[in-house]
């Protein structure tokens, strides 16, 4: 079974998501990550259209001790549109997603992710997003995936989605090691707890990312995005009561937001993206910083979490 570090680092953020961030930047983030202990590290060829396996590729050759993950789902195919990318990364259009969850995919989009990450192993391979692909993914990406278990190419695999349905799916109908799940465990939203207590029963341990809901958290004063759009009035509210709760306790809203999905005992680590050595440390720091057991029922007694 793989050893998973209890906090990893998630990056898409290196790969240029909503904004660009420069080679050296990007590498001193990682950097940052390793030097406060980090030894999971998370990607996706759809990051960036490549950008964030190349970048992190860079920075862990020569390292070793670590866990590395990436995903399967979308190929990159050459594109002479030009312009920018237009799902959320400032990166030119070089290149495409195409979706493919079949078994020369699977196999291709990890042979082209070892080619940008410069490394000669992934230890973790996820099905990334199969929203409109489940039944494919679970014919032949899992499949494949699973063959490459037995042969030891890799040494975990899983599924990555923002939605909790159809990863339950895999959990009870495949022989999976892990579920990354984003935003659908956290302070703001357990909508993913039947998944989560599903893994429990199977062993299937879960990586729980999102866990700021893309940014609502993030800070003691809450403001920003929910899942990538403006925060809701009432979800703003809420997340504003919450923070004056772990106010009470001596607590900020996103030390409270990374030590809440830790709980469950299917959680398994925390995947938290960053673009600056300064956040990676922000991170750390918090982590560090025990929370105080009464404020959970504290945030119960105020209707801010269910009872379960």
């Amino acid at each position: 079974m793989i050893a998973l570090p209890r906090v990893g680092l998630g990056t898409a953020p290196i790969g240029n998501l909503f904004s660009a961030v420069g080679d050296e930047q990007a590498r001193a983030t990682v950097d940052a990550a390793w030097e406060s202990g980090v030894r999971l590290f998370d990607t996706a060829p759809h990051y960036g259209l490549g950008l964030s396996e190349r970048r992190l590729g860079a920075a862990l050759r020569g390292r070793s001790g670590y866990v590395l993950s990436t995903k399967v789902g979308r190929l990159l195919a050459p594109s002479s549109r030009g312009g920018r990318d237009s799902e959320g990364f400032d990166v030119p259009a070089r290149f495409e997603r195409v979706w493919d969850f079949s078994r020369d995919g699977v196999l291709r989009s990890l042979e082209e992710s070892l080619e940008r990450l410069g490394l000669p192993r992934v230890d973790l391979a996820l099905i990334h997003d199969p929203d409109d692909h489940v039944e494919q993914a679970l014919s032949e990406a899992y499949p494949a995936l699973a063959d490459l278990r037995a042969q030891g190419v890799v040494q975990a695999i899983g599924v990555g989605m923002n939605q909790w349905r159809a990863p339950s799916r895999f959990v009870r109908e495949t022989d999976l090691d892990v579920v990354m799940l984003a935003g659908r465990y956290t302070l703001l939203d357990q909508s993913g707890l039947p998944l989560l207590d599903a893994c429990a029963a199977r062993g299937v341990r879960v990586l729980a990312a999102g866990v700021f809901n893309s940014g609502l958290l993030a800070t003691p004063e809450p403001s920003g995005t929910f899942d990538y759009a403006p925060a809701p009035p009432e979800l703003l509210d809420r997340a504003r009561r919450i923070a004056s709760v772990c106010a009470a306790h001596g607590v900020t809203l996103p030390q409270a937001a990374m030590a809440f999905p830790l709980r469950h005992p299917a959680t398994a680590a925390i995947v938290l993206g960053a673009r600056s050595p300064a956040e990676v440390r922000t991170n750390a720091a918090l982590m560090e910083q025990p929370v105080p057991e009464a404020l959970w029922p504290g945030l119960r007694a105020e209707g801010l979490l269910p009872e379960e």
